[in-house]
Parts: structure tokens; C-alpha cells; sequence
């Protein structure tokens, strides 16, 4: 029987492997559209019927473009560094729970890849790895561009990790759990963490503007200032790791905010309405376990268009600046959303219990 286990779970695996790999494909499609969008052109349309090869036309075009590698860089990090940014990117969505539970052949299927019950640290501890790429990528390259791109993702980094895991403490406080799963199971319906948690949500969305490099926080790439930062001196497919990781980098945290403030796979009436669906429980389990999926994707392609609209919209910090939002603006909001999650529950133990 646990081998039968090991199969549902292997095949989960590789199912979302792919659904990762071809939702950052197809992100570098849905940017320029939205960019067109926001400037008034057409965008991609020429690879394919309204464009939608071009994602295929532009990995071709990275795989089969010349290798170069700098004679003065230290050729194994340098070769290292976008393989350990694509590889911690591909990890980070392990323990997200993308759906409830499938009853197949008389078993409970969940949909999620690995369940710990520190789900939530080992998100956390996975995504802080991933600087280390751009850090290794940028020294590697003995360009003085790249490693003031990867100094500034490094000091990025720990400046508005510090808020987001304060942000994450409040969502702990609340729910008295670090596993993902349960986090999602207790926001069942309509009680989503966000009606609680609204300081906590801008804090943790902030953070995670500046933790994926995006705009207006993608001061590690910045080409007015570093040519093209920590990647600067990567070609070919090296330097579309870098980009692709990106992209998986947004669609993980999209996928983590829609879990821990937007109710993960849960709907208004989800329970009623698989009621009505079918007298039979296991066929209203599978059908409602079914829609939540397309909930929670539905919520993690929202959140991928909000950063994309996001870039093409603000312009970016200067570095002290964003340096001065995280250390004297978002820490300390940070913590006084703890003090208040904490008198919130204090009260609420007074009152109701």
C-alpha cells in the first residue's frame, strides 16, 4: 500500500514540476502582453496564433545562442551560480497546499507535495537560499557591475526578510500552526486571514516585491546604474536560469500569499455547494477538491498580474531609499502588527472564552 502512496505522490510531483515550468514560460508571454497593454502596443504576435509560440521562440533562441564564459571569472561558481538560483526556486513550492484532498480507489490524496509541520519555516528558509545564486553568479563574473548587483541582492535580502518573517510571526500568533496545510484548512469559506491580517498582508506583499528583485525593487539588475547587474555577464541558457528563476521565484510567492491571507483553495459556500453537487460524499469531495484547485490557481495567476502591473507601473527606488522602507518603516510597522495581533487575541480570550 505505501508503494501505491509513492506512485500518487510521484506523479503530484512531476505534475506540478511541469505546471511550475510552464506557468514561468509562460509569464515572460503574459509581461509583455500586460506591458503592451499598459503602453498602448500589441505586443508578441507574430510566433504563432496571437503570439503564444513566442515563449518556445525565446527559449530556442537561449539555448542555441554562443556560450560565453569571462577568460578573468572563476569558471565553476560562475557556472554554479545560475544552476543554485533555479534549483532553490524549483524547491520552494514543495509544501504548498494547491488543493484539499482527492479520494482515489478508496484513498485520501492530498495535494500537496510534502507535508511537515513547519511548512511555513521551510518556505521561508528555502526562499532566503535563494540569493545565494545571484550572490555566487555576480562575484563569479570578476565584473565590478555584478558584484555591486549581487552586494545589493544580498543586503536586499536580509533587510526585508527581517519584516516578512515578523509579518509571518502575526499570522502564527492567530492560527497556532506552521504547517501550511493547516493554515489553509482553518480559512475554510469565506475566513480568509485577510479580514484579520491587512497590515500584515501589505507588509508581506511588499517584502515579496523585494525578495522576487521585481519592480521597483529590482535594484540587483538595475540597468541604468549596473548594465544588468549580478547577471551582466551571463549569455545563452545561464542567463535564462536567471530569468526563468525569477519567474518562479513571483509565481511561489503568489501562491504563498493566496495560502497564508487569501484562504489557499477555499470559496464562499465551497461545502454547501458540494451539497448540491451530489449525494454521493466521495464524488462531492473530488468535484469541490477539483474547484478549489482552480480557485487557488485563479488567485496565484492574480497576484502574477499584479506584480506584472506593478513593474510596468511604478518606477524603481534608489537604493537608500529602499533601504530606509525596510529597516525604519517596515520593521517597525512590522512589530506593531505583532503588538496588536497579540492584544486582539488577549481581548478576544477575555471576552469569548
Amino acid at each position: 500500500m505505501e508503494s501505491v502512496d509513492l506512485i500518487y505522490k510521484t506523479i503530484y510531483i512531476l505534475v506540478i514540476f511541469g505546471i511550475t515550468l510552464l506557468i514561468a514560460t509562460y509569464s515572460t508571454y503574459a509581461e509583455r502582453k500586460v506591458a503592451a497593454f499598459i503602453q498602448d502596443r500589441i505586443g508578441p504576435n507574430r510566433a504563432g496564433p496571437f503570439g503564444l509560440l513566442q515563449p518556445l521562440a525565446d527559449a530556442g533562441k537561449m539555448f542555441f545562442k554562443e556560450e560565453f564564459i569571462p577568460a578573468s571569472s572563476n569558471r565553476t561558481l560562475f557556472i554554479l551560480g545560475p544552476g543554485v538560483a533555479m534549483l532553490i526556486a524549483c524547491m520552494s513550492s514543495a509544501v504548498i497546499p494547491f488543493g484539499d484532498m482527492l479520494i482515489i480507489g478508496g484513498r485520501e490524496v492530498y495535494l500537496q507535495a510534502i507535508e511537515v509541520n513547519i511548512g511555513l519555516l521551510y518556505v521561508f528558509g528555502v526562499v532566503s537560499l535563494g540569493v545565494y545564486g545571484l550572490m555566487i553568479g555576480g562575484w563569479a563574473s570578476n565584473n565590478k557591475f555584478s558584484l555591486l548587483g549581487a552586494i545589493r541582492a544580498a543586503s536586499q535580502n536580509i533587510s526585508y526578510e527581517l519584516a516578512m518573517g515578523l509579518s509571518i510571526i502575526a499570522i502564527l500568533m492567530m492560527t497556532g500552526s506552521l504547517s501550511l496545510r493547516e493554515i489553509a484548512a482553518q480559512q475554510a469559506g469565506f475566513n480568509w486571514n485577510i479580514w484579520y491580517q491587512p497590515l500584515g498582508f501589505i507588509i508581506f506583499l511588499v517584502c515579496a516585491f523585494a525578495e522576487t528583485n521585481r519592480t521597483p525593487f529590482d535594484l540587483p539588475e538595475c540597468e541604468a546604474e549596473l548594465v544588468g547587474g549580478y547577471h551582466t555577464e551571463y549569455s545563452s541558457m545561464k542567463l535564462g536560469l536567471f530569468l526563468f528563476a525569477e519567474y518562479i521565484n513571483i509565481f511561489v510567492a503568489s501562491a504563498v500569499m493566496a495560502t497564508l491571507y487569501f484562504g489557499a483553495y477555499n470559496f464562499p459556500f465551497m461545502h454547501e455547494l458540494g451539497a448540491i453537487i451530489s449525494d454521493d460524499p466521495v464524488i462531492a469531495n473530488n468535484v469541490i477538491t477539483i474547484l478549489g484547485v482552480v480557485v487557488m490557481f485563479a488567485k496565484i495567476f492574480f497576484f502574477i498580474f499584479f506584480f506584472m502591473w506593478v513593474r510596468w507601473t511604478l518606477p524603481r527606488f534608489r537604493f537608500d531609499q529602499l533601504m530606509k522602507l525596510g529597516w525604519q518603516i517596515l520593521i517597525p510597522l512590522a512589530i506593531l502588527n505583532i503588538i496588536l495581533t497579540g492584544g486582539g487575541i488577549m481581548l478576544k480570550d477575555h471576552f469569548f472564552n
